[in-house]
């Protein structure tokens, strides 16, 4: 997948979705995780740096002025598995539909892979993601994982 500009038809009208990491504005994205995110407080910015060069990154912009107003990143092997994380929308424009319309960007842009599955973990966003298709773990007791919980 190349890095691009993508017009979705589901996007809210005035803002675009880029794939384009050189666009992020990284400062911005590291500040609302670490300050704002229960899942990234207090991340430091070497650590934020290094995931994003390490994943396919979606930055949402204003198409007017180009202040970047969302933020998401997906670990992936594109083949067989994803992992959508770091899903982050401004508190300024939070209520206008950008987060749903971001992760169907996400879902839409990894829709030629043929990957077996994409997994996400939230605390309190189930219904945006479930209105783009996601659904509980059938049998979550086969997942493990490692690591501090």
């Amino acid at each position: 997948m190349t890095d691009a500009l993508h017009s979705f038809p589901t996007f809210p009208t005035g803002y675009e979705v880029s794939t384009d990491a050189a666009r992020l504005d990284a400062a911005r994205v590291h500040h609302w995780l670490s300050t704002d995110a229960y899942w990234a407080m207090g991340r430091p910015r070497d650590k934020q740096d290094r995931a994003i060069a390490g994943s396919l990154n979606f930055g949402v912009y204003d198409a007017a002025s180009g202040e970047q107003v969302a933020y998401a990143r997906v670990v992936t092997d594109h083949a067989t598995f994803a992992w959508l994380c770091d899903v982050y929308v401004d508190r300024a424009v939070r209520g206008k539909g950008l987060g749903g319309a971001l992760v169907a960007a996400v879902r839409d842009h990894l829709e030629p892979c043929g990957l077996r599955r994409i997994l996400l973990a939230t605390a309190d966003a189930h219904g945006v993601y479930e209105r783009v298709g996601f659904s509980g773990l059938a049998d979550p007791a086969k997942w493990m994982a490692l690591g501090l919980q």
